[in-house]
């Protein structure tokens, strides 16, 4: 399949875009573009591996779905560009930084994409979705996709930090060596759970202690 991703990236998943489900996903997608109003734009589908190639990767941020409304997604999970109105999970986000480092973040914006410049990749498990409509590609094969990435890292590399928000992302840790990896799990930041435990986990100091323990840089958060 002709996929534009990052070469490292490539390297790591060429049997999944080898496989007979990706060239059912590649076609299922594209009829989706040509037909109806798909998320984020088609040249950002594999942004987030291309923002963080794989040797370079530190730590990944699960999301489950794109952001499903006009302006939103551009194919860095829980991130929106520069003028889009913050969402509600990366306000509390930037809540939950604020307390662990005593900082104000409000100010902020929402691109994240100085996150996966160091290192910090914000995936999603869909990689696309239908405006409008929350899990619309969910079952089309990303999730095969994006957990054999998950996979590659948890066998190829040592010592990354995966931070599991929310009980869809946790189900992935059964994917992660726990022996070679800190694998942190909170309830999602979303308005509906964030007081159920997202606040006052400390996971963003917990992941820099981890990796200044392993001679790695940490995130300026």
């Amino acid at each position: 399949m002709n996929v534009r991703i990052e070469e490292s990236w490539r390297q790591v998943l060429q049997p999944q875009f080898d496989s007979t489900y990706f060239e059912l996903l590649t076609d299922y997608v594209r009829r989706a573009y040509q037909t109806s109003v798909v998320f984020p734009p088609a040249g950002k589908i594999f942004e987030a591996f291309n923002r963080t190639p794989f040797d370079k990767v530190k730590v990944v941020i699960l999301g489950q779905d794109p952001y499903h409304e006009l302006g939103q997604a551009h194919g860095l999970s829980f991130s929106v560009l520069p003028g889009v109105a913050v969402p509600p999970s990366l306000v509390n986000i930037y809540k939950e930084l604020s307390n662990e480092y005593n900082l104000d973040y409000s100010q902020r914006n929402g691109d994240l994409t100085h996150w996966a410049d160091q290192g910090v990749l914000l995936l999603n498990a869909t990689l696309t979705v239908q405006a409008g409509m929350a899990g619309s590609h969910q079952g089309k094969g990303w999730e095969t996709f994006t957990d054999a990435a998950i996979a590659a890292l948890s066998q190829r590399r040592e010592h990354l930090v995966f931070l599991l928000w929310g009980s869809y992302a946790r189900q992935k840790g059964r994917i992660i060596d726990h022996r070679k990896h800190l694998v942190l799990e909170a309830p999602h930041p979303s308005p509906l759970s964030v007081y159920r435990g997202f606040f006052g986990c400390g996971h963003f100091v917990k992941t820099n202690q981890y990796l200044e323990q392993h001679g790695i840089e940490p995130i300026r958060w």
